[in-house]
């Protein structure tokens, strides 16, 4: 009887232990889910500025030729990254961002030209998903046949995962950080907020054909030139990302104004809010 008593106290002992040790595991899992930071990328002095004075206090760090500022909004921990403009940039901020500050969570948000004509300078678009709009292939033609531009066919971007091979054809973004992002969209006063896609190059277009060519071909609703290699680098961490812009000019949709420096700040002032919206979650 006595070892029959002592072998069922010693079940429920370890029952108890191992509830205690998952109770605990997840409990130190939620710890540190709440001290990764969320990570908000501007390539510009411009679309960073206003989450730096949001922040208030910050700590600066540069990491080869890119900086890093950690602070928080709201208590919430935050890591603010000027990446430098185009894709190599983006990408190589991206790796460091990752590597380094161990982000929940990358908002890759700044100015962008428009390719939808519908949209005007200061709406905002909330990217599902981003593409390489840079990648091309090209039919084959003699020397003096010229180029054939409206031929040439989008080319995916290739990732190896777990060994094998796959293709791209566009990066998307997380839907929980989407519907973050949707959530806090009466907080902009600015213009619209809609969602749309994002096309990255190394380009500025300023061709109208060119650019409702993309908008056609791609369904491309702005330009702009880091978000893809973002989205990429993110995809191959596994790290959720979200894509914002905020338009600063369009050759198509009749406006007469170009103003990077106030689309800058008040994309990243609505970069904000989705922080916060997050930081809630």
């Amino acid at each position: 009887m006595k070892k029959k008593l002592l072998a069922l106290f010693t079940i429920v002992a370890l029952i108890l232990g191992f509830q205690g040790f998952t109770a605990l595991a997840k409990n130190n899992q939620s710890q540190k889910e709440s001290s990764q930071p969320i990570a908000v990328q501007g390539a510009m002095d411009m679309e960073i500025s206003a989450l730096l004075k949001k922040m208030g206090e910050y700590k600066e760090e540069t990491h080869g030729s890119y900086t890093f500022y950690r602070g928080k909004i709201n208590g919430i921990p935050v890591i603010v990254s000027r990446t430098e403009v185009g894709m190599v940039h983006a990408a190589a901020s991206t790796t460091l961002l990752i590597e380094k500050y161990h982000p929940k969570a990358i908002i890759n948000q700044g100015t962008a030209g428009g390719h939808d004509p519908k949209l005007h300078v200061f709406d905002t678009v909330i990217g599902t998903e981003v593409m390489n709009i840079g990648r091309f292939i090209t039919d084959h033609r003699d020397d003096g046949e010229g180029m054939k531009p409206e031929s040439w066919k989008f080319d995916g971007t290739g990732m190896r995962e777990n060994g094998e091979l796959k293709t791209y054809e566009t990066f998307k973004s997380d839907p929980k950080l989407v519907k973050a992002a949707l959530s806090v969209a009466d907080k902009y006063k600015h213009g619209k907020v809609v969602k749309g896609k994002v096309g990255s190059a190394d380009v500025w277009n300023r061709e109208v054909d060119r650019i409702q060519w993309f908008h056609e071909k791609a369904g491309t609703s702005v330009e702009e030139m880091e978000a893809a290699s973002v989205g990429q680098v993110s995809k191959s961490y596994d790290v959720p990302y979200l894509s914002i812009r905020t338009v600063s000019n369009s050759e198509v949709s009749g406006d007469k104004i170009e103003d990077l420096e106030t689309a800058g700040k008040y994309g990243a002032e609505f970069s904000v809010e989705i922080v916060k919206a997050i930081g809630k979650k």
